[in-house]
């Protein structure tokens, strides 16, 4: 039931086989970066709140090589499709999507200065497409990782986490908070990364204890939206943030939330009062994972699925099955707590599980999954992974 990790190093060697069957010589760089999952702290991000992801050990590689022109062509492994990118004409958006990604990084080191020559790129994945696990990050944080050993323009990790935010805006129209890209570029291997996303400050918490996993289960349903539930989520916060007289909903207060009917519609209201409690949840989930209170970082996961669940709207019947399957397990099964995690809509649960009963509780889960849903789970199991990385240059 459960998916196997590959390697960094061994996907980066093959990788590299699939570039040289292509381009006809080796590459010349390698760089790397992972997905993420997030552990809790949902919809915070673009709040100025909190968050607690940790970096995956499953990445998406580029492998390149100067081409002695003045055109970016790239293959995707994943997307089983080419993509060519003239460097003599400004960069815009365009066809096919993926792309869409890299040329937004492109631009941003090309504001910067920096000098990009042609070059050749095959890229490979191991990061689902899809499942809220921010496979959209991964490859804008590898590109930047592939464009700095190319071009030499170095950048700190908070200048490459906001220039491939800049790229999602832009280039892939998705008004993203920092998290996805700051826990891909600053991922540290056994650690989960509390982020403040009003001061952009971090802290490495530990997690350490071979006594307990991170077991994440994709729904394999996305469901077909307007493409508006996101943008107008953001703009509902805001918009009660203005109502409550704050600067964005972290500096409100769950009183002050409470005690303003009248200042905000019933809607406004739920997402405030969900954003409050969400970052509130997400501080003292760190401190329960820094502690290795399990049980009650738990609790605090199964708190926040019903929150998005309820206040902010962002779950589904599937997400819900599965977070519902995960509970009645329960502690003598092994699962300390399950939620939804990503934009919602479908996409990935994330369940903190005992390790010893890994492969007991995947099964489970799958079994009742697809007896109520028809649909076929993919689970993986992850220790907190390495962030961006170049492996060749």
């Amino acid at each position: 039931m459960i998916g196997p990790n590959i390697p960094l190093d061994r996907l980066a060697r093959s990788t590299a086989l699939h570039f040289r069957q292509r381009a006809g010589r080796p590459a010349r760089w390698i760089a790397a970066a992972p997905g993420r999952v997030n552990l809790i702290g949902e919809h915070t991000d673009y709040n100025d709140g909190f968050v607690f992801p940790m970096a995956l050990e499953r990445y998406t590689v580029l492998a390149a090589a100067p081409n002695g022109s003045n055109v970016i062509t790239l293959t995707s492994g994943t997307a089983r499709a080419t993509a060519t990118i003239d460097l003599t004409k400004p960069i815009q958006r365009g066809e096919p999507s993926w792309a869409n990604y890299v040329k937004g990084v492109l631009v941003g080191f090309q504001r910067l200065g920096a000098r990009i020559p042609g070059f050749d790129a095959h890229i490979e994945s191991t990061v689902p497409v899809g499942g809220g696990v921010s496979s959209s990050a991964a490859l804008e944080v590898a590109t930047a990782t592939l464009l700095e050993a190319v071009t030499g323009k170095k950048l700190t990790p908070v200048q490459k986490g906001l220039l491939a935010q800049k790229a999602e805006h832009e280039f892939a129209l998705m008004p993203c908070g920092i998290m996805d890209q700051f826990i891909s570029v600053m991922g540290k291997k056994d650690h989960v990364l509390l982020l403040d996303c009003a001061s952009r400050k971090t802290r490495q918490v530990p997690m350490k204890s071979p006594d307990v996993a991170i077991l994440v289960i994709n729904t394999n349903v996305k469901h077909e939206l307007t493409g508006s539930e996101y943008p107008d989520r953001r703009r509902q916060c805001e918009e009660a943030a203005r109502a409550l007289g704050v600067k964005s909903l972290r500096h409100a207060t769950l009183a002050e939330v409470n005690a303003a009917p009248a200042k905000l519609t019933n809607l406004q209201f739920r997402r405030a009062r969900h954003v409050v409690t969400e970052i509130a949840r997400t501080t003292a989930a760190a401190a329960a994972f820094a502690a290795g209170e399990w049980k009650a970082a738990g609790q605090l996961m199964y708190a926040s699925h019903g929150s998005l669940r309820g206040d902010y709207e962002v779950s589904c019947p599937e997400l819900d099955e599965v977070v519902a399957i995960a509970h009645d397990i329960g502690l003598r099964g092994g699962v300390f707590g399950c939620r939804m995690t990503g934009g919602g809509f479908g996409g990935c649960c994330v369940a903190l599980v005992k390790s010893s009963k890994v492969k007991a509780i995947a099964a489970r889960i799958a079994k009742a999954y697809k007896a109520k849903t028809q649909i076929t789970p993919t689970l993986f199991v992850s220790r907190p992974g390495q962030g961006a990385t170049l492996v060749k240059g």
